[in-house]
């Protein structure tokens, strides 16, 4: 099984944003191919899975992620929006099929702190996710044991423009990151209306990483597009 080499999180670039490819955008009968054209600029690929009650679309399996596995060693990064019921079963699942790294939502509160421990404890990266209406406070707590915090900046779905307090929400965040002493690095994503006109403002707010789906799978010069995300 193809593998990025341990401590891959470490190695993640510090210098510009990080992008994390969501292939949820790409042309889904052609995801090989996708992957292979990605391959020279992701730095993350980044799988969104959905049980179809958690968020409203049914959304990719882990045959996905181990398809995807067998033709690239680039981190995997699964964000598993699933109800309480399924979720330590799901961690399996995708751990098993290859990902490197999996967040699970802070709203998944009877579980959130078993999944994360069940993540670490099967040797990957864990991350904690928060919706657009979770008190960004929620995620201090699991800090020591996550290397990922992601933020969405608009409802789960919504196309049309961040949430008026995404900018404020990463603020607080990285100040809580940066508060809290930790052993191991900890990166901050932004995730939904990742677009031209966004992605900039979110940047400045403190987003480390940001989760890229049509802005990059859309883009008639990947090469171009990816050269200004660097460049922010």
């Amino acid at each position: 099984m193809n593998r990025p080499a341990a401590g891959w999180i470490d190695r993640l670039p510090t210098d510009h944003l990080i992008t994390e490819f969501s292939m949820w955008s790409s042309d889904l009968l052609r995801i090989a191919d996708e992957v292979a054209r990605i391959d020279p600029y992701s730095n993350v690929i980044h799988i969104d899975a959905s049980d179809g009650i958690f968020a409203d679309t049914l959304l990719m399996f882990p045959e996905i992620v181990a398809r995807i596995r067998s033709i690239t060693d680039k981190p995997i990064h699964v964000h598993l929006m699933v109800g309480e019921p399924a979720l330590i079963n799901q961690i399996n699942q995708f751990a098993a099929a290859g990902a490197d790294a999996i967040s699970i939502h802070a709203e998944n509160t009877l579980l959130t702190d078993s999944g994360i421990a069940r993540i670490n404890e099967l040797g990957l990266v864990a991350g904690i996710v928060l919706k657009v209406d979770t008190p960004v406070a929620k995620l201090i707590r699991h800090l020591p044991r996550v290397g990922f915090v992601t933020l969405f900046g608009a409802e789960i779905g919504e196309r049309e423009g961040i949430n008026r307090a995404a900018t404020q929400r990463l603020e607080e965040a990285q100040k809580y990151i940066a508060g809290v002493p930790t052993d191991h690095r900890i990166v901050l994503v932004a995730d939904g209306a990742i677009r031209e006109d966004t992605v900039p403002v979110l940047r400045k707010a403190g987003a480390q990483a940001i989760v890229a789906g049509k802005l990059v799978f859309d883009t008639p010069d990947l090469g171009k597009r990816m050269e200004w995300l660097k460049s922010l």
